[in-house]
This record gives C-alpha cells, structure tokens and sequence, in this order.
C-alpha cells in the first residue's frame, strides 16, 4: 500500500485549498496595484503648518508624502515665499525643515513644491513628477503691551497690535498695575495691580491678576522628527475675549513683592512678607489649580526661573544659586563670581550674568556670558550699570542696555542701546540714548527689533494723574516708545528708528513670546 505525503494530505484538506486559493488572488490583487501605482504621480499627505498661524517657538515644518521621494528633487524644488533659510532633514517618508532663524512676525508665507519625483522613477518620466503643491502659513501679529500714563489709560495696561494699528484697554480703572509678565503665547498678562483707592491713601497692596488679550493662538499641533529641549507653551484650553480677569493671589496676610512666570506659563513664583511678621520672608510657588506654597530655601535678592522651567537662578549671598523648585532642596550650583542674572538663552544653553567689580578707587561691573558647560566668557565692563541684556534667538547675539559714567561733579550716566557678538565678542552701540536711569527694552521674539521707552518726570511742584513712580521716586508725566528696526548680519547691524507716538510707562513688554 502506498502512502501519501503528509504535504499531500494536508492539500487535500477543504480549509487549506480555501487558503491558497484566498493567497493566490491577493498575489495576483497586490501585483496589479504595484503596477498601477507606477503610474500615479506621488502627492503631498500632509503639511503640518498648512492654515497655522507660527510664533518663534515654531522652527521647523513637516512634510509627508504618500510615497518615498527622490530627496534631492524635493530640496532642489521647494519654494518658500517670502524666503525661509534653512535646513532639510529625512525620516522615511517625512522631510522637516527646520529654520535658521524664527520667521519674522505679521508675514503671510506660501510654500510650493512642484518637480519632484519619487525615489524610483527616472528623471525624464514626467508622469512620476509630484502632484504640483501650494499652500500657506502665516505667522503672529506683531504686538505688545504697555502699560499706560496719560488719561484714561493711566495705570492701566494696553494692548497694541502693530500688525493692524489697533490698541485695547485690558484692565478695568480701579486697577493700577505696577508690573506684568506675559504667558508664552501672548493669550493671558500676569500682572501686579493695587486698588486706585488703596494707592491714593499710601497702601502697599499688590495682589496678582491674570488677564486675556484675545490672542486666539493656532500653533501647529506637535513639533515634527526632532525632539525639543525647550518647553511648548501651553495656551489657554478656551480662547476668550480681552479683558477678562482672574485673581491669582490676593495680598490679605502677605505683601506680594516680586513675581517671575515660568517660560511654560506653568509655575509663578512670588516673593512675599508677611504682614504681622516681617521675619516670615520669602518665596512663595503658584501652580494651576493648587493653592500657594511656600518655598523654603535661603534668603535671598533677585531672582529668575531658568528656560526649562525646573530650577530658579536667585542671588545669595555673594553670589549666584541655581535651585530646585523643591523645598528644603540643595542647590544645583552656585556662582560665587556673580551677582546678578539677568536673561537666559531661549534653549538653556547660556546666560547673561553681571559681576560686581569691587574697586574702591574704580567700582566697574562686567558682563559675562555663561554657558551650561560651566564656562564664561566677558563680554564688556562699564563703570556705569548694566540694565538689561537680551539673546537674539539664534544665540549668535546678546542686545544689552547698559551706561557709562559722565566725567565731572554731577553723578550722570550716558546710557547706550548695544549687541554684542557672542562669537567674536564685538560690542556695536546701536544708539545713544537720552540721560536718565528710567528706561527699558524688549527684543521681539523674532529678534527683528527692540522697543525702548523714554521716562519723562514732573517736577516737584506738579502732581501726576498716573500715580506711578519711576525708579528715582518721581512721579512719572509722560512717557514715550520707539521701535528700533533692524536686520542682523553675522558681523553687521542695519538699524532704523520708528517713533510710534505712544504715551507708554515702564516696563515693556512684547506679546507674542514663545
């Protein structure tokens, strides 16, 4: 008797010859589509910043195509109109462009790409060309609020869209505000405001407040192939109309002193003093939905929360510290050559320090620039003060407001607006400012420009409607800023002034930051 083969038996089974017969037609069905598909021209999926509105934070897009393309075709072939310099990056089927530099604010773009074939075509078959592709994305308006002085906009804080040439009062008249943060998208203010009244009598009552812009923010959704080492601002969960405030912290047992936002629009830290016992004196930490905590660590001075809003740069003793946001927690580090800090590079990579050089015939300060790898650079000395000092976003740049000491019997200082290369470390002066100690600046998050106040006192014998003070005690008249314009070279600066006739009081602050 003659058996059959065990591969035999099994094909003589009905549910295996079901089985071929079904692997057979998806063969047959796959193959037609693979020579079908030959024939159809690949095509852009997906455009992740299609329809977006971008701020600074946003740097860099995505493509996806239903096909793996022919690279260079892509790269050799993509418009970008007004032009984006930057670079090109794969990962199978997705192409990310990432920008050299933040695109410039209140600008309308349109990408393009047409030419490109796919991975395995020829160069002369046109049918394998990519569907030809235009769409557009735009960025923020340019924007910024100020807080007022003259007449009804006095004590309050202004909302000014340079884009549109349209401004908006945000807090209500009973509120006088002394200082104010914005969150990372521009969307809420968080300020520190007194009660007119209350002002008017003496009283030291600053309670802290949040209030909405009407900013209605249409970020891309998620960062395309690279991770991201800064924090993604958080907007708010329901965009609102301006003006509509919210108590954050009220000032009942506590004054409320100095306040810092964190860069995620997540954590407020706030210094504060209790009314009843001055000793009962120090930071307090401020999440969303919790209620204030006190945050022991050593006493201190000024103070300011790194970029990955995780740790506070605050002056002790004589020097620097780096601390958790813990309580009781040790330091990160201390920088006993330092005694003030005054920004961060957008990434966390370095930071703007100033050290006290303590010449009793000659006192100077330097400004140094500290890196996350534990170096520092100086980058210039004044015997004057160092105001401000701002990194441009692709950290090739530091803006800094600083002063310079008048020979003769009067105590005057000239200050100076200035850059200073990181990479070479030239100082350019790019304007000469009027003497007085009352004035700030604010570098737009595109780095394309600088606003910059002039504070105007009355005299002794005039009274002011605003009720503010500038930093001399005087009662503040008037004010006014200008927008200093300016497009950056490596090792060149093209600059031009714009008065924008705006009655404004210190401090400035731009909107839209990321």
């Amino acid at each position: 008797m003659i058996k059959r083969s065990s591969t035999a038996q099994r094909l003589s089974e009905p549910i295996d010859r079901v089985a071929i017969i079904v692997i057979a037609i998806l063969s047959v069905l796959i193959g037609l589509l693979l020579l079908s598909s030959g024939h159809t021209a690949p095509r852009i999926r997906d455009f992740s910043w299609q329809g977006k509105q971008i701020g600074a934070e946003d740097t860099a897009f995505l493509l996806t195509f239903s096909r793996p393309m022919n690279h260079a075709s892509v790269e050799n072939n993509l418009r970008i109109e007004p032009p984006l310099a930057g670079k090109f990056s794969w990962a199978g089927r997705r192409m990310a462009y990432t920008l050299t530099s933040p695109a410039p604010y209140g600008t309308d773009f349109q990408v393009k790409l047409q030419g490109a074939r796919d991975r395995f075509s020829e160069p002369t078959d046109t049918k394998a060309q990519i569907q030809p592709f235009t769409e557009t994305f735009q960025t923020r308006d340019r924007a910024f609020v100020y807080l007022g002085v003259e007449k009804e906009e006095a004590g309050r804080l202004v909302f000014y869209n340079l884009t549109r040439q349209t401004k908006q009062l945000l807090t209500p008249a009973n509120l006088v505000v002394m200082d104010f943060e914005p969150y990372p998208n521009g969307d809420r203010i968080l300020f520190a405001a007194s009660d007119r009244t209350a002002q008017a009598q003496g009283m030291l009552d600053q309670r802290l407040y949040t209030v909405t812009t009407g900013i209605q923010v249409k970020s891309p959704a998620e960062p395309p192939l690279a991770n991201q080492n800064t924090a993604s601002p958080v907007a708010s969960t329901s965009p609102q109309p301006a003006g509509v405030i919210e108590e954050i912290l009220d000032s009942k047992d506590y004054q409320n002193l100095k306040f810092d936002l964190s860069p995620d629009g997540q954590i407020i830290i706030v210094q504060r003093v209790n009314r009843t016992d001055p000793a009962d004196f120090g930071l307090w930490q401020i999440k969303p939905n919790q209620p204030p905590q006190p945050l022991k660590t050593e006493p201190g001075g000024d103070f300011l929360i790194t970029p990955d809003s995780q740790a506070l740069a605050m002056a002790q003793g004589q020097g620097m510290a780096i601390l958790p946001l813990e309580s009781g927690a040790n330091p990160l580090d201390f920088l006993p050559k330092f005694g003030m800090t005054l920004s961060f590079a957008r990434d966390g990579s370095a930071a703007s320090m100033v050290q006290f050089n303590a010449d009793p015939g000659n006192p100077t300060r330097s400004l140094f620039v500290v890196t996350n790898q534990g170096t520092d650079k100086e980058l210039l000395q004044t015997n004057g003060s160092i105001l401000n000092a701002q990194f441009d976003p692709t950290n090739r740049v530091l803006y800094c407001l600083i002063t310079t000491r008048l020979e003769g019997d009067d105590y005057l200082e000239q200050p100076y607006l200035s850059a200073v290369n990181l990479e070479t470390a030239k100082r350019t002066d790019l304007l000469k400012l009027p003497i007085q100690r009352d004035i700030q600046m604010s570098l737009a998050p595109d780095g394309l420009g600088i606003l910059f106040d002039q504070v105007i006192t009355a005299n002794p014998e005039q009274s002011s409607d605003s009720g503010l003070q500038s930093q001399d005690g005087g009662a503040i008249a008037t004010s006014a800023v200008s927008q200093l314009n300016f497009r950056v070279d490596r090792s060149e600066f093209t600059s031009s002034i714009i008065d924008l006739h705006l009655p404004i009081n210190t401090p400035l602050s731009v909107v839209n930051i990321s």
